[in-house]
This record gives structure tokens, sequence and C-alpha cells, in this order.
């Protein structure tokens, strides 16, 4: 727990963080033999830090069945477990299409990122459980250390494109300032009402000024 938190710390390609999140829950985690981490952003699945390819293809087919552990950590619990996918009534079409991959447990919990974008972390078994209480605890700090990560990464490109449209506008209002000789209150001004009139954004309309658009 601790390198996971230098990770973040030390602003570790998410990857690599992600990657020792889902390795670790394999390594420590009785039962545990597969594990991944699902982003759903504007209905897209995407399946990261995969330690085998057949998280990635669970992952698909709780996308193609449109049920599952993840999609219900995400939509409704924080904590997702199945002892015995074999015998599970709740995913009828998903529940299956696992058991035929070799999965026959799992656990998802999910991922608190603050933002339009939801996920989980998933953790299978190709053996039923039951997972015991040490395990889900454990599975949860994880899951805690991977959004940590992934927010730490959302606040950065923020911060990245703040400063980018910051330098734009900046641009924009030299160029104003110089066309039609207006001081920089004066340019800015005209660029926000522009951008009321036309219903287009403030960086839009610096970053085609900028362009020479």
């Amino acid at each position: 727990m601790e390198a996971l938190a230098a990770d973040v710390a030390n602003h570790t390609p998410i990857e690599k963080t992600l990657s020792e999140v889902t390795k670790n829950a394999v390594r420590f985690i009785d039962g545990v033999d597969f594990a991944d981490i699902l982003l759903i952003k504007d209905g897209d699945f995407q399946s990261l830090a995969a330690t085998s390819p057949i998280a990635t293809k669970v992952d698909h087919a709780q996308f193609e069945t449109g049920e599952g552990p993840c999609l219900d950590a995400v939509d409704r619990d924080v904590i997702v477990r199945c002892d015995d996918l074999h015998t599970e009534a709740r995913w009828p079409r998903f529940a299956p299409a696992a058991v035929a991959l070799g999965v026959r447990s799992a656990m998802s919990f999910r991922l608190y990122t603050h933002g339009a974008d939801s996920g989980a972390l998933n953790l299978f078994g190709s053996e039923p459980g039951p997972f015991a209480v040490d395990p889900e605890a454990l599975g949860a700090m994880l899951a805690t250390h991977a959004a940590v990560a992934l927010i730490a990464l959302a606040r950065h490109d923020q911060f990245v494109s703040a400063l980018a449209s910051r330098d734009l506008i900046g641009q924009a209002k030299g160029i104003i300032m110089e066309r039609f000789d207006v001081d920089a209150v004066r340019a800015f001004e005209l660029l926000t009402k522009l951008s009321q009139e036309s219903n287009i954004p403030v960086r839009i309309i610096a970053g085609n000024l900028a362009n020479g658009k």
C-alpha cells in the first residue's frame, strides 16, 4: 500500500499504477486468478491493466449482455460479489458466458472517480468461492488506490487543458488589441461578447483567432 501511494505521489504513469493494483490483487488475495479495471465513459467500455486476456473477455461479456458484477457495482452497490457463477441467478446471460470462459467467482468494487466517468476494479477466480472478509477489505483498499490515481490523472489533464486555453485566450486578446487598438480589458469583452452571440465557447473562438481562422 505504501508503494502504491508513492506511485500516485510521484506521478507514476497511470498504466503502471493500475497494473500494480491488479497484479497485487492477484498476488495477495486468495481465490483471485484474474483482475482488471473496467472504465465506462459515455457508454463505452475500456478494460485496463488486465492481468490476463480472460479478464478482458469477461468484461466484454458484461458489455454484450448488459449485466454483471461490474455494472451492478457501478450502478448500485459499492461491492458486488459472487461465490459461484454456475449457480448465480442475478445475471442469467452473463453468468453462463463467464463460466464458459473459466471464471467461477467474482468481486467488483466501485471506483469513486468523482466525475462523469465510472468504473470498477474486477477480481475473478477460476474456482468457486467463498471470498473471505479480509480479501474483500484488501480489494476495497486497492480499488481506492486505483480511484485516487484516476482522479489525479483527470485533474492533471484539466490543469493542462486550462493552461492551454489561457494561452490561446492571451494570444487572441493580443491579436484583437493590435487590430482594433484597444486595451486588454476591452479585447476580452469583445471575445466574450462574440462567444455569447455565436454560442461558441471563448476558448474555441480564441483558438480560431490564434490559428488565423
